[in-house]
């Protein structure tokens, strides 16, 4: 999935994104309506300063000092509130608005065809819903409602500081276009430095993922240094992405601070001068000073603010990248898979993963209902390709795939898969316990009905012989397990799930000789009953088949029996006599 390329600041993204506060309107409005007041009430202070000198102190009105002090600490104690009230507030709108597209964003990556994984690195994903959410939030906490409450605050103190003395504002404010040229580069600069650095911690997302979860090759195969230099390049992309962030702020501030000092100098040269002429008093001075610096601070963070707002876009387009793919799966059947028998028809099915690279040329097979056909072939043959089109991960391009005689496009597909088991080769098991993964989280099936399945299957002692027994931590990926181990916990979880259609991939090639006989017994009670595919590197696991499909870069070459395939002397025995040979010779 490629990031979008810089462009403008966009308007109708920021209301799509603004949209997601609907729900929090109340809340939006009351930060909006509380930034109008904060921005109104910040000149008042400097003000009453300035009162407070000139009219109270200056004719010793000891008792109108008290007041006035009094009224300012009032002021403060309530901006303080206010401010708080302000902050918890847009804060709390931003991680409610993060927790709804987080959501819709998880639930758009649970329901995409099968094909969006195959293009879009998990690394990738994992900065879409969780980094690039946080930028969302910024949106919000530090984006477009700060910048409004800011500009506010600015309008309110530029007009306080002319009502007060004009021209002592003209001559303050001299600096303001140096301050505006440097905010320029910096949020130019930092911009750039913040798009490097989102794009380098997706590349470090991306590559982390997928190293740590094949830590095995790489350790396997002693790529531990030239994998390690990879990571070394996209990390060091990373430092000097935010080491030119750093230099930018480090720049910017002292600049602003200089620009401020230079104000500060204009306003105590020019107004000492008017001070000794009279034309201004003392009180003025005091408030222009804390005037500057209400009006600096807001000038100081605008850039910053607006980059955060900048980048706050980008992960939003990048998030509404994924949820606007049009990769979903496509379910438009209504016909509920309940009373399936499983019988199961392919009719001239063409299939291809990229357009003019075939895979499947033509297939047509039947397997009655109840009865195993077993899949042979060389690697690419199209053996899995058959068993992912008929649980739908991916769609034919012409043909017809029929199950009880209905295209397998008029079923409901949630309906249908919950009918169609599937056991893989490489076992995935999620963190948690065994019982967690038998059951998925289902809280609707029960430590009874997991321990009838594994005794069917044959597999309740091994169970009972790990600690903890069926609450046994199973780590991530099932690693403090065997392979057998796991392909007999993936056994358990078919049988729990009671399908009519079963379908074994590859389910005994890389078991351990401990686990073979559990998992051939736990097979053959698997597919006792059921319509069965077994796809198989050990043919004594189908030569109980009742049809053997051989196929051949995505042809069926031969059908039949096992001993009808063995009286045609043709490619099936020629596998069954490599495979023996092999056996002999081990």
């Amino acid at each position: 999935m490629s990031s979008p390329s810089k462009k403008s600041f966009s308007f109708s993204l920021l209301k799509r994104v603004f949209a997601y506060a609907h729900p929090y309107k109340k809340t939006f409005y009351l930060v909006l309506v509380l930034s109008i007041v904060l921005s109104a009430i910040a000149p008042l202070r400097p003000y009453l300063i300035q009162q407070s000198v000139d009219v109270y102190i200056k004719n010793q009105w000891l008792q109108g000092l008290i007041m006035i002090t009094a009224l300012q600490l009032a002021l403060l104690i309530a901006e303080t509130l206010l401010r708080f009230l302000f902050s918890f507030r847009i804060n709390w709108m931003g991680q409610n608005v993060v927790n709804d597209l987080r959501q819709e964003v998880f639930r758009k990556i649970l329901f995409q065809d099968i094909s969006f994984y195959d293009k879009t690195a998990v690394g990738t994903l994992t900065t879409r819903s969780i980094n690039d959410m946080e930028s969302v939030n910024d949106v919000f906490s530090e984006g477009i409602i700060a910048i409004i409450s800011d500009v506010l605050t600015i309008i309110a103190v530029i007009v306080a500081m002319l009502a007060t003395d004009w021209v002592l504002t003209l001559i303050c404010l001299t600096t303001l276009p140096a301050l505006i040229l440097a905010t320029y580069w910096f949020k130019n600069s930092v911009n750039k430095s913040f798009q490097r650095v989102r794009t380098a911690v997706a590349a470090l997302n991306a590559f982390a993922q997928e190293h740590i979860s094949g830590m095995s090759i790489v350790q396997a195969f002693a790529a531990e240094e030239r994998e390690g230099k990879k990571f070394d390049e996209i990390n060091t992309e990373h430092r000097n992405a935010h080491i030119k962030s750093i230099f930018a702020y480090s720049v910017f501030f002292p600049i602003v601070e200089i620009i401020l000092a230079v104000s500060m100098g204009l306003l105590v040269w020019w107004g000492a001068k008017r001070m000794i002429n009279y034309d201004v008093t003392p009180g003025v001075i005091i408030a222009f000073v804390m005037y500057l610096n209400l009006l600096f601070r807001p000038l100081r963070m605008m850039a910053d603010k607006f980059n955060v707002l900048q980048m706050g876009m980008i992960a939003a387009e990048r998030i509404f990248t994924v949820l606007d793919s049009k990769e979903s799966i496509k379910n438009e059947g209504v016909a509920l898979a309940n009373n399936l028998k499983g019988d199961i028809h392919f009719q001239e099915v063409h299939f291809a993963y990229k357009p003019d690279v075939p895979v499947l040329r033509g297939v047509t097979f039947d397997i009655p209902a109840g009865q195993t056909m077993a899949l042979v072939g060389h690697t690419g043959a199209g053996k899995t390709s058959i068993i992912s089109i008929l649980n739908r991960l991916y769609e034919i391009q012409s043909g017809n795939i029929l199950i009880d005689g209905m295209p397998i496009k008029e079923y409901d597909i949630y309906s249908l898969r919950q009918h169609i088991g599937i056991v893989l080769q490489d076992v995935f098991l999620f963190s948690g316990t065994v019982y967690d993964n038998i059951t998925l989280r289902n809280p609707d099936i029960t430590l009874a009905q997991v321990q009838e399945a594994c005794t069917i299957l044959g597999i309740h002692d091994f169970i009972m012989r790990v600690p903890g027994n069926y609450y046994f931590d199973v780590m991530e990926r099932g690693n403090t397990l065997s392979q057998g181990q796991r392909q007999l916990i993936s056994f358990a979880r078919a049988l729990l799930y009671n399908p009519t259609i079963l379908i074994l991939d590859e389910a005994t090639s890389s078991i351990d000789s401990e686990s073979e006989l559990l998992v051939q017994k736990a097979i053959d009670t698997l597919i006792k009953g059921r319509t069965s595919i077994v796809i198989a590197h050990r043919l004594s696991t189908i030569r109980k088949a009742n049809q053997i499909l051989v196929l051949d870069k995505g042809q069926i070459i031969e059908r039949g029996t096992h001993t009808e395939l063995l009286n045609l002397e043709g490619a099936y025995q020629k596998l069954y006599t490599a495979v023996e040979k092999q056996k002999t010779e081990v």
